[in-house]
């Protein structure tokens, strides 16, 4: 089987040593091929490149940004309206190099680099894969969350702290999360939301899109928004109307909670629905997996079934 394996070196537990026991291991069983990124967006140019020229597997070994890329990169042609067969395109395998790894540890792969590569191996001696669904915001996959505002505003923060050098740690989300809501709190945003079967939604202040559950982890506690949520039901939807105090406090203990069910007075929640669109007043940050995207005033965020293949 021809493979590629994308390696972004500068995921956070990703060495040079561990990148080549795991290339071995990988070569041992497949005619491998791997790629270091070197720059934003690399990952998906060089996917979609492999793609056509035949490649039946990509590997993906860093952190949630380098999954996405690459999915974006395996998807490029089927952006369309005729949606190509999943069983008949490339499959995905994903090693977590990352911090947070959230789409390997919703597809239950292990956090070990190593033991992740072990399962692949089996996986493909066994012949398993699964369908999963993804999202979609206007030409853009992902995998387990989107959000405009304050979310994204967090993901723009520390992506410029990275790129002055410092380390995206769960402590530097958890303060740019706090600046960035009190932030918010004296100017907040104003957004309508609709999805099917509902009236349109109005002033909400905070909107997140979930495709699985949980959708981001603080430290290693999961942060569970809509535990309904998963690769096979569609989107999940959580907004607040209201910032205050009252409101946030409560709902970030409900959705910190291991059997966490969040439910608030300015809470909107739904689980499972096939498109979520949102509109706002000016342009808000958008975030997809944890990638800013700049800024829209309008995005429709799109469950797309069994979209894509994966070795698990």
């Amino acid at each position: 089987m021809r493979a590629l394996l994308v390696v972004n070196p500068q995921a956070t537990s990703t060495t040079p040593a561990g990148r080549d026991v795991l290339a071995h291991a990988l070569a041992s069983e497949l005619k491998l091929e791997v790629l270091l990124t070197a720059y934003r967006g690399h990952a998906a140019e060089a996917t979609a490149q492999a793609v056509a020229s035949g490649v039946e597997l990509v590997v993906a070994l860093g952190g949630d940004g380098t999954v996405n890329e690459v999915v974006n990169g395996l998807l490029v042609a089927n952006r369309g309206t005729a949606p190509i067969d999943p069983w008949a395109a490339p499959a995905l395998a994903v090693v977590p190099g990352g911090s947070a790894n959230v789409f390997a540890r919703a597809l239950g792969m292990p956090r070990d680099p190593v033991e992740a590569t072990a399962t692949i191996l089996a996986a493909l001696e066994g012949r398993r894969s699964r369908l999963v669904g993804l999202g979609r915001a206007d030409d853009r996959w992902f995998t387990f969350n989107a959000g405009l505002g304050w979310d994204a505003d967090v993901v723009a923060e520390v992506e410029r702290a990275r790129a002055q050098g410092r380390e995206a740690s769960p402590w530097r989300y958890a303060g740019t999360a706090l600046r960035q809501y009190l932030r918010q709190r004296r100017n907040p945003p104003a957004m309508t939301v609709e999805i099917p079967g509902s009236d349109p939604i109005t002033d909400v202040r905070l909107a997140f899109v979930s495709n699985t559950d949980p959708w981001t982890y603080l430290s290693g506690r999961a942060v569970r928004t809509n535990p309904g949520a998963s690769f096979s039901t569609g989107l999940g939807l959580f907004a607040l109307r209201d910032l205050g105090l009252p409101t946030i406090a409560p709902v970030l203990r409900q959705i910190l909670q291991r059997e966490g069910d969040p439910r608030a007075r300015h809470l909107v929640r739904h689980d499972a629905v096939p498109y979520v669109r949102v509109r706002t007043d000016e342009p808000l940050a958008l975030q997809l997996d944890g990638d800013h995207l700049g800024q829209r005033s309008e995005v429709e965020f799109i469950s797309v079934p069994k979209a894509l293949r994966v070795v698990v």
